[in-house]
């Protein structure tokens, strides 16, 4: 079982930066790949990114965020991080947390446990 907590949302303007935490709690949060997703309002909730679980922490990105957000983990810490810089207003959305075992995943079915969101929200 794990828990997942968001935090580092918050109001930005356009070509700002924001970032996003994730604290985990639970057993072998080194064996679970970890996520990034989103949804605005209307909107279904879409892959944002993704970080394999092992030594070699592969990653992966929705092509709208490829160069302007990095994922990343602290296993020690327990912990996920979205940086996002270059914000655009279409980034406005809740920003979901989620955790899979196995591998690479960007479907959101495939995920097993998510946090509760933060709201980021780019103004223009």
């Amino acid at each position: 079982q794990v828990q997942l907590v968001e935090s580092g949302g918050g109001l930005v303007q356009t070509g700002g930066s924001l970032r996003l935490s994730c604290a985990a709690s639970g057993r072998a949060f080194s064996s679970y790949t970890m996520g990034w997703f989103r949804q605005a309002p209307g909107k279904e909730r879409e892959f944002v990114a993704a970080i394999n679980w092992g030594s070699g922490m592969s990653t992966y990105y929705t092509a709208s965020v490829k160069g302007r957000f990095t994922i990343s983990r602290d296993n020690a810490k327990n912990a996920v991080y979205l940086q996002m810089n270059s914000l655009k207003p279409e980034d406005t959305a809740a920003y979901y947390c989620a955790a899979k075992i196995g591998g690479y995943s960007g479907t959101n079915s495939r995920y097993d446990y998510w946090g509760q969101g933060t709201q980021v929200t780019v103004s223009s």
